[in-house]
């Protein structure tokens, strides 16, 4: 299948009205690679293709776990060869992955950002984007912009205010950027919801929650430190984060459920068509022993 295929077929497979299942976030596709078990393709749900994506990554690691036997492994990407190794379950029936995310930047040519006054963002404030606020910008290797904010803010209209701005024709993020904003809940606790670039706001990016629990430890290391486990709640649930580093490089580690929630099984030829009418799908019950999980949190 082409990119130009993959595409097409993505923007068809996961509208909200039309798709199959009621939508999603994107697709994840999976080719050979060598010297890993397998390559992994992430595209948005508009088309556009995005560099990572954290929470796929989980449910590649568990898919190709589940197919090769193998309990760590990596897993290419157009960045990095990324370390993933399966966990014990979260729960009864709530299979768990750890996944590395990196490379790590702050750099403006790998967010990338311009015509903001600065050359790394971290902890400032950019009153072009808001007049208060202290932001942070980080690549893992997608680009995010953090914010820690009051619940009145979290609860507000600036991250959605922000975040089609950002994602809109602009000079600050020329390529968009995801936009996360958090609040602190305790030492190494957070909650936070993103306004995803392509997707716009998602239940849950665990890319996003990554360069968060970075973003912590950098601006607030009263609350959080490197090598510690980081809870971080969203609006989908939970994953755990634990920020390593080497002297200036950095990495994260990404800990969470890998759920299955159906299996679909189509025909080449309906999948290129955007015809879903021979699609076989069989429901797993997964999502309800993860709902049940998330429910006694």
């Amino acid at each position: 299948m082409t990119n130009t295929q993959l595409a097409t077929v993505t923007q068809q497979l996961t509208n909200a009205e039309t798709g199959l299942l009621g939508g999603a976030d994107g697709v994840l596709a999976i080719t050979a690679a060598r010297g890993t078990a397998g390559k992994m393709t992430v595209v948005n749900t508009d088309g556009s293709f995005a560099k990572l994506c954290g929470n796929g990554l989980r449910t590649v690691a568990r898919y190709l776990s589940e197919k090769t036997g193998q309990a760590t492994f990596k897993v290419h990407t157009d960045f990095a060869d990324l370390a993933v190794a399966r966990q014990p379950q979260l729960a009864e029936g709530v299979p768990a992955y750890s996944v590395e995310i990196s490379p790590v930047s702050f750099a403006p040519q790998d967010l990338p950002f311009a015509n903001l006054g600065v050359d790394r963002i971290v902890d400032t404030v950019l009153p072009a984007i808001h007049p208060s606020l202290k932001f942070t910008a980080i690549a893992v290797p997608n680009p995010h912009l953090i914010a820690f904010v009051s619940p009145e803010v979290l609860a507000g209209s600036d991250l959605e205010r922000i975040g089609k701005m950002l994602n809109a024709k602009n000079p600050y993020f020329p390529e968009g950027v995801n936009v996360t904003f958090a609040e602190i809940l305790d030492k190494d606790t957070l909650f936070a919801r993103t306004y995803e670039r392509g997707v716009g706001f998602t239940n849950a990016c665990g890319t996003g929650m990554s360069a968060t629990t970075l973003a912590f430890i950098l601006t607030h290391p009263e609350e959080a430190a490197f090598d510690r486990v980081n809870t971080v709640y969203n609006p989908g649930g939970m994953v755990k984060t634990i920020v390593h580093h080497d002297g200036e490089r950095y990495w994260i580690e990404l800990i969470g459920n890998a759920t299955v929630t159906a299996t679909i099984t189509l025909p080449d030829t309906a999948l290129l068509a955007g015809d879903w009418q021979q699609a076989e799908i069989h429901a797993t019950g997964e999502q309800a022993e993860y709902e049940r999980f998330i429910d006694a949190l």
